[in-house]
């Protein structure tokens, strides 16, 4: 068996149902690798798939394809290109190439998550795998490759979204719906303080992020706004705020407990155990690698720890976007690290003024003092 070959043929009924929708669309998974939604007739679609992207009316299958970890890019694809692959693998699925569309991630089809929500007689179904540890960026951080005679790239991570919208929606509020999803995908990764990757800045999705909506042309409602204002744009937002939670944490373990730590919130600024282990080293004191570890993860899930975190954060945010002086911001999170002894109960003085310097940046400050007193408490 080749790496691209697929040993489950849907149309012979090999697949693990797991969703119908009201309108008939039906979703099956194929191991891990697949997850396919079939559509009946009079479906319009708009996708950034490479295989029959844009909008459509002639889509009746889309699919939501693993690709193996190991591919790094088109050339170590045995078709040559995502198109040839993604034709490839429908075709294996037992499906017509030129009447689907297809979806590309490194995430786990186990750990697809599904949400319906309705309203009178509107639906609106989600389906959604999520992966943000490698590839999680912001807009305007530096590229991470420059296309060259159409060659594409992999990275690994990406949200992968299908939504199933049961009205009929006219090219431009499939548009105006695309929009929502994606304000609404973003607004999921802040609330979950998401880093980029390749900057200090909150993601807002990954660099290889894909969608696909799907609405019904039969449908006797007839919808012609999808903005957040509309109906539609609240389940649609409400759908792909529950289905982001589920997926990312099936697939990443990241969720809102997973987040209540400082290591976690300091993870976009480069800041990890080894460098709070290599500033304590400069610190007076006993230096016992181990027990030292173990205090700092402990301190840095203690939830008090974690809120002053976020608000000295916030300040260092503010101060990089330029909506605060710099003199201002060290003022108020130095105060803010003064009550540290008091806020963890320590019953030791801390020495501020020796640990506390303006003209080192305020993360580094925050490092120095924490170190004090984690290595205080080993």
């Amino acid at each position: 068996m080749t790496k691209n070959e697929l040993t489950v043929n849907c149309r012979d009924g090999g697949c693990e149902p797991l969703l119908e929708t009201s309108a008939g669309e039906k979703v099956f998974r194929s191991g891990t690798d697949s997850v396919i939604v079939t559509l009946p007739k009079d479906r319009r679609i708009i996708s950034n798939s490479w295989l029959n992207g844009g909008i459509r009316d002639d889509i009746n299958v889309l699919i939501n394809q693993r690709i193996g970890r190991h591919v790094g890019s088109e050339n170590e694809l045995e078709e040559g290109s995502v198109e040839g692959y993604l034709s490839h693998v429908v075709e294996q699925l037992g499906y017509s190439a030129s009447n689907a569309a297809a979806l590309l991630t490194a995430a786990s089809m186990e750990n697809v998550a599904f949400v319906t929500h309705s309203f009178r007689g509107l639906e609106v179904t989600a389906i959604a795998t999520a992966g943000v540890e490698v590839n999680a960026c912001s807009p305007a951080d530096p590229a991470s490759y420059y296309q060259e005679n159409g060659k594409w790239q992999s990275l690994g991570g990406t949200i992968n979204m299908i939504l199933l919208i049961d009205a009929n929606l006219p090219a431009y509020a499939l548009t105006r719906a695309w929009m929502t999803a994606t304000e609404a995908k973003s607004a999921v990764l802040r609330q979950l303080m998401i880093p980029s990757r390749f900057s200090e800045e909150l993601a807002t999705g990954t660099g290889t992020d894909m969608m696909a909506i799907v609405s019904n042309d039969s449908a006797s409602l007839q919808l012609t706004d999808a903005g957040p204002h509309s109906k539609l744009g609240e389940l649609i937002c409400k759908c792909v705020n529950q289905v982001l939670l589920k997926a990312l944490d099936q697939q990443s373990g990241i969720s809102t407990v997973s987040q209540r730590d400082m290591l976690v919130r300091l993870d976009r600024f480069g800041i990890d155990e080894k460098y709070f282990w290599k500033v304590s080293t400069s610190l007076e004191g006993e230096n016992k690698k181990g027990p030292f570890y173990d205090n700092l993860r402990n301190i840095s899930r203690n939830p008090v720890m974690v809120a002053l975190i976020s608000s000295i954060l916030h300040l260092v945010d503010e101060l990089r976007w330029g909506l605060i002086p710099e003199n201002s911001a060290k003022k108020v999170s130095f105060s803010q690290m003064r009550q540290l002894d008091n806020i963890l109960n320590l019953g030791v003085d801390v020495p501020y003024d020796y640990l506390l310097d303006p003209k080192e940046s305020i993360i580094e400050n925050w490092v120095r003092v924490t170190s004090w007193i984690v290595k205080r408490n080993v």
